[in-house]
């Protein structure tokens, strides 16, 4: 049976480029690690093995280097419209760029006082420590005319000890789960917006302000929310988001419920009052959803696997 080929993309995955800004004697980190995916006039090079239209992927790997020292490196969403642009600018067979970024952050370290012993104790300004929680994720589309870019965070650990009940749910005969009337509700967050800027006639988001206020209201409508399921948190979260930020239109969460169970005391003559629990990390329920703005067509995929 004859074949044909369909879709096709290539590129560099997952490098890592770190770039220091000497501020005089205070430093600043960004930490990315990003991939580049090319796609367009790449028949040749699958049917007959032409690479007459093929960028290499070592070229690729080495733009990004370069274009942190070029460019520099204000923003993750910033610095993958630079590649992009470059790529689908540039090289007249590709006709399509994305660039995914993972960002990890560093904070910089509390040092001892001025008057301490210590060689250079006093204002040191470059010394960090890597920062335990989320990751900072972007995705950015180009195809010469239009943009998306989609950001967001994974592996966001987040608790609320009370104020969260679960109960009034279906029962059958293999319903085994008791109502819950005061529980600790803690997920893993991982979400993804979308901005509606797709337009260099646009006037381009704030990306660094965009990315911290959004985590901001996130967390504060988690804290915020009285829960009476895991669902309902996330609607409040994702409406807090597009409420509160003009520039996003869409936001896809996918959450683990990271289920804590009362440990039974009473075989040891001991009450537990709400106050020990068993972190259970399988299985989970995983509770995914997206919120729009009013009129919005979802774009983000719903599996955001590899997203």
């Amino acid at each position: 049976m004859p074949t044909i080929l369909g879709q096709n993309q290539y590129g560099k995955a997952e490098n890592r480029v770190v770039k220091i800004t000497r501020d005089g004697d205070t430093h600043h980190i960004k930490d990315l690690n990003v991939s580049v995916a090319l796609s367009g006039d790449m028949d040749d090079v699958h049917y007959s093995g032409s690479n007459a239209n093929v960028l290499p992927t070592d070229t690729t790997k080495n733009t990004v280097f370069a274009f942190a020292k070029e460019h520099g490196i204000e923003s993750a969403e910033q610095f993958g419209i630079h590649l992009a642009r470059h790529f689908v600018s540039s090289q007249e067979p590709i006709h399509r760029a994305r660039i995914r970024i993972e960002e990890y952050s560093w904070e910089r370290i509390a040092t001892s006082d001025g008057n301490s012993k210590f060689i250079g104790a006093d204002e040191v300004r470059h010394s960090f420590a890597r920062k335990g929680m989320e990751t900072r994720v972007s995705q950015i589309t180009y195809d010469g005319e239009n943009w998306e870019v989609i950001s967001g965070l994974k592996d966001l650990t987040v608790m609320n000890s009370t104020n969260s009940e679960f109960w009034g749910y279906v029962k059958d005969k293999y319903t085994t789960l008791k109502e819950a009337y005061d529980r600790i509700l803690a997920t893993d967050v991982s979400a993804r917006w979308r901005y509606n800027w797709t337009s260099d006639e646009q006037r381009m988001p704030n990306w660094e302000k965009s990315y911290e206020q959004a985590r901001k209201h996130m967390l504060h409508a988690f804290a915020e929310t009285y829960s009476l399921s895991l669902q309902q948190t996330l609607y409040q979260m994702g409406s807090r988001i597009i409420n509160s930020r003009s520039e996003i239109d869409e936001i896809r969460f996918s959450l683990p419920n990271n289920h804590h169970f009362l440990v039974d005391l009473e075989p040891f003559g001991l009450k537990n009052d709400n106050e020990v629990y068993f972190a259970a990390d399988r299985p989970y329920g995983l509770i995914e959803a997206t919120v729009l703005r009013d009129g919005v067509e979802p774009q983000i995929p719903v599996d955001m696997t590899n997203l």
